[in-house]
Order: structure tokens, then C-alpha cells, then sequence
């Protein structure tokens, strides 16, 4: 009796040291699919949602709520065979902002090129020094970005190791069949993300994402305009990379998650920090020109 109450307890702390650190929300979306069997989509479903969940990323001891909460949504647009899938795949996570019941949007990206085999009860294998599956290795690969940006965000440079990881997967993928892991299939995929993120030239971002979340957000409720302060600091040096290279994809990237976040953090600024924030913004993300030029009028005024 007392031997079992002992492996009781070792199992519940061996939980609570490997407690996984993604809580990820997986959606299989089948409907335009033209068939009256839908059961290896759940299944499909329910693998990958086990797989991204159940699987132990990284080394750091998390507790339960401390866990990354990430969306896929994963959209079949074809069935190729009985096992090949042509889909694409949309991904989401977001921090906690201390003090607060706001969650900032960390990467908001779909891949349009995800292309994959699946066999329904198969077992979803991932190994970080081979290629095993287009399955595995994709949904490997952003959680390891989205493991990066977070960890970038509470610690300067705290995310290159995952960054790392995710640039290992694009190297074990180069001999696969699927699009979307090599850099003269576009500019824009999964190669460009890894690469651009341990890009020496565009290491600005790294600090941006730590300056910006850690000094600027998580003080924002407390010290708001040391936090605006911060931020616009940081926003200011991305110029670094848009004078270099306006196309930069992680310029894309990064707005893509913080235009309408930014738009709101400045309905409240002081005139001059909205005209100052807005002069930047309009000339680093020209394309969400409009929703900066009305920040001015969303203001409350102060």
C-alpha cells in the first residue's frame, strides 16, 4: 500500500516538472471537402491537438496556467489521396500582460503551403535531428517560433534557442517533397522566418520584442507614460531594419500581430506622442497607414 501511494507521488511531481508549456487550440476545418465520411478529420484533429500538447518542448519547469496559449487552425482544401492533404494553416499565440486580463498577440501568420500525409490513428512522430514527417515537422517548427517570440519577450535574446530549433527543422527539411522550406520557393515562408530571426542585420528585433512587451506593456497599468515611453523607443528602432530592407518580412510579421495593439496604446498618448508615433508608424508599415493617421481621432484627449 504504501509502495503505491509512493509511485502516486512521483508520478504527480514528474507532472509537475514536465508539465508541457504549450496549451494550444487545434481546429481541423474539413468543409470544403465534398464527402460523407468527416471521421478522419476529427481524428486528424485530435492527433494533432495531443501531439502539440502532450509533447515536453523545452526544459523550463512551467506551471499549468503559465502555459502559451496558441490557436491552428488548420483549413483541408484538398484531399490529394487517401493519405495526402493539401491545406493551409493558421497560427496564433499570445502573452499575458502582468497586471492585467489582456493576452498581446504574438504572431498572427498563415501558411498557404502546407502540404502533408496523414494516415488516420497514425502515431505523430517529431525528431529534432531528422526529418520524419511534413506533418510533424511543420507543427514542430511553429511551436518552436512561437516558444522564441515569447521567451524573446520576458528576457533579452531569451528566445534564440528557439529560433535555433526552428532554423534546425528548415535545414532537415530541404529534401522533402512539400513546398515552403527552401529560399527560392518565395520570400515569404517558412525558410525566411527562421533565417530572419537569427539574421545579425535584423537583430534589432530581438530587443524590440523584449523592450516592448517587458518595459513597455507589462508597465503600461502602472507607469503609463514610462511604458508609452518604452515603446515608442522600441517601435523606433525598427527603422534600423525598414531603411535596410523595407520589405523586411519580420517588419510583416511583427505588425501583423501589433497594428491595431499600438493603435490602441496611443488613443491615450499626449499630442506630441501621437504626432512623433505616428510620423514612424506611417513610414515603417505604410500599409496600416490609415488606421495610424486615425489614431489622433480615436483619442480621448488629455
Amino acid at each position: 500500500m504504501k509502495k503505491g501511494i509512493l509511485f502516486f507521488l512521483i508520478g504527480l511531481i514528474n507532472f509537475s516538472v514536465f508539465s508541457q508549456e504549450i496549451l494550444c487550440n487545434v481546429q481541423v476545418n474539413s468543409s470544403q471537402i465534398q464527402t460523407s465520411d468527416k471521421k478522419i478529420y476529427q481524428t486528424m484533429q485530435t492527433s494533432i491537438y495531443e501531439f502539440l500538447n502532450n509533447t515536453q518542448w523545452t526544459n523550463t519547469v512551467v506551471k499549468n496556467e503559465e502555459r502559451i496559449e496558441c490557436t491552428m487552425l488548420i483549413s483541408i482544401q484538398e484531399r490529394v489521396s487517401n493519405d495526402e492533404f493539401k491545406a493551409t494553416i493558421q497560427i496564433q499565440s499570445t502573452r499575458p500582460i502582468f497586471g492585467t486580463s489582456y493576452k498581446s498577440t504574438m504572431f498572427n501568420y498563415i501558411d498557404k503551403n502546407f502540404r502533408f500525409k496523414y494516415l488516420e490513428y497514425q502515431s505523430l512522430e517529431f525528431s529534432e535531428t531528422t526529418h520524419l514527417s511534413s506533418i510533424t515537422s511543420v507543427l514542430a517548427f511553429y511551436v518552436n517560433i512561437i516558444l522564441g517570440l515569447d521567451y524573446d519577450s520576458f528576457s533579452d535574446q531569451g528566445g534564440m534557442e528557439y529560433f535555433v530549433k526552428a532554423q534546425n527543422i528548415v535545414n532537415n527539411c530541404q529534401n522533402t517533397a512539400e513546398s515552403g522550406w527552401r529560399a527560392f520557393e518565395s520570400d515569404k515562408n517558412r525558410y525566411w522566418i527562421a533565417h530572419d530571426f537569427l539574421e545579425s542585420r535584423y537583430g534589432t528585433i530581438h530587443d524590440v520584442l523584449y523592450r516592448y512587451h517587458r518595459l513597455g506593456l507589462d508597465k503600461l497599468g502602472e507607469e503609463p507614460d514610462d511604458a508609452r515611453f518604452e515603446i515608442t523607443e522600441s517601435l523606433e528602432e525598427l527603422r534600423k531594419i525598414y531603411r535596410e530592407n523595407p520589405n523586411a518580412f519580420l517588419l510583416k510579421l511583427f505588425f501583423d500581430s501589433k497594428s491595431t495593439e499600438i493603435t490602441n496604446i496611443y488613443s491615450e498618448a499626449y499630442p506630441n506622442e501621437q504626432a512623433r508615433i505616428i510620423k514612424t508608424l506611417v513610414e515603417i508599415d505604410p500599409s496600416n497607414s490609415s488606421l495610424y493617421q486615425a489614431i489622433t481621432e480615436n483619442s480621448e484627449g488629455r
